[in-house]
């Protein structure tokens, strides 16, 4: 089982739709997708330097943010299927289908570790895919890769959030961090004709 976290910057990129198809062709039994909070996350970012709310409001938005380009998703490709627990991601892949994850209890009602914007939706897919056990995690961004960086110079680069290599420390599982334009890349990979 793997894991693919869609960066929020897709929301608006004319590739999401072709993201999309291919992990509802290829991904039907095997793929739980992560989506990023994009646009909507944001306005979260934006409204929180105007109002200065706490964290653990800010924490909520941006996971509803998450929530948010899950359902749209879902709506522009409808073989994909919410899924809001480790439970009902496996009853999806069971049937068969790809999940994509509703990350409702994420949400917090008192401040955390987590509950911060040094942890987004990329800390949170390797949480998943360690619970879920998974296979490998896949991330997609919109920004230029050097393939040759560690995961640490990807987070002090920006390119990933600031936790993400500590988090993914001793993951049992490969992580590929993926330029939007490699969806041929992905494909190979899902098809199991090259490995990363």
């Amino acid at each position: 089982m793997w894991v693919v976290k869609l960066g929020g910057s897709l929301t608006g990129d004319p590739l999401l739709p072709q993201w999309l198809a291919l992990l509802a062709q290829l991904g039907g039994g095997r793929v739980t997708v992560v989506c990023g909070g994009g646009r909507f996350a944001d306005e979260v970012r934006h409204a929180q330097g105007v109002w200065q709310f706490d964290d653990v409001a800010a924490h909520n938005m941006a996971v509803l943010a998450m929530a948010q380009t899950a359902y749209m998703a879902q709506s522009m490709n409808p073989q994909l299927q919410l899924a809001s627990s480790e439970d009902e991601i496996r009853r999806v892949l069971h049937a068969g289908h790809t999940a994509v994850w509703l990350p409702m209890e994420w949400t917090r009602t008192q401040a955390d570790a987590m509950a911060n914007w040094d942890v987004t939706a990329d800390s949170m897919a390797v949480h998943l895919a360690r619970q879920l056990n998974a296979e490998r995690l896949v991330v997609v961004k919109s920004c230029e890769i050097d393939g040759s960086a560690t995961l640490a110079r990807l987070c002090q680069a920006g390119v990933l959030d600031r936790r993400f290599a500590s988090i993914a420390d001793g993951a049992a599982f490969p992580i590929s961090i993926v330029h939007k334009s490699a969806l041929d890349s992905v494909r190979s990979l899902l098809l199991g004709e090259r490995v990363a």
